[in-house]
């Protein structure tokens, strides 16, 4: 299902709404693995109108305990190790992969974290936010323009980079921790 992983430069790609059907076709095949594993669609193609590079970013959380088991699910259908200069560590990894689907190539990003870990909260708080405020999914987007036109190329620099905003915006007295 999962195939090799190649990312692409960062870019501004508009809203893909069939983001959302590889993202549910790719959770349903690893609930089908474990079904101790959550799977929620998180990033900007998790967002409608919200642009972004065009990467699927899952979260996948466990429970305690069960990190080895969540990574040879994901291994088992195919998603890689990270190889890029500066890869999440093992103890909170990220699996990489692609999806080929209605004529398109989608990179995939797994988030694989622990259910009790308040990284999982924070992420779907900032996605839930963004699914809610369409001011500030315009500002996100500015703000990713912005990177890009100052001519960021890298991929993990630019996310690295557009952090700040993430960060500020969880700053948020209302996001959990």
């Amino acid at each position: 299902m999962i195939l090799e992983y190649s990312a692409p430069a960062p870019a501004l790609l508009e809203h893909d709404p069939q983001a959302a059907v590889v993202a549910g076709s790719i959770a349903d095949a690893i609930a089908a693995l474990d079904d101790a594993l959550r799977v929620e669609h998180v990033g900007s193609t998790a967002v409608p109108g919200c642009a972004g590079k065009g990467y699927i970013d899952l979260l996948v959380t466990y429970p305690a305990g069960r990190l080895e088991d969540a990574k040879r699910a994901l291994s088992a259908l195919g998603f890689q190790r990270q190889t890029s200069r500066d890869p999440f560590p093992e103890e909170r990894p990220m699996r990489v992969g692609s999806v080929e689907h209605a004529g398109r190539r989608y990179p995939v990003h797994a988030h694989v974290v622990a259910a009790s870990d308040p990284e999982a909260a924070e992420m779907l708080w900032f996605r839930d936010r963004l699914r809610a405020d369409a001011a500030l999914v315009r500002a996100y987007v500015a703000e990713k323009r912005r990177i890009l036109n100052e001519g960021v190329a890298d991929g993990v620099d630019y996310a690295e980079r557009k952090g700040a905003f993430v960060r500020a915006t969880l700053s948020d007295e209302r996001c959990p921790r």
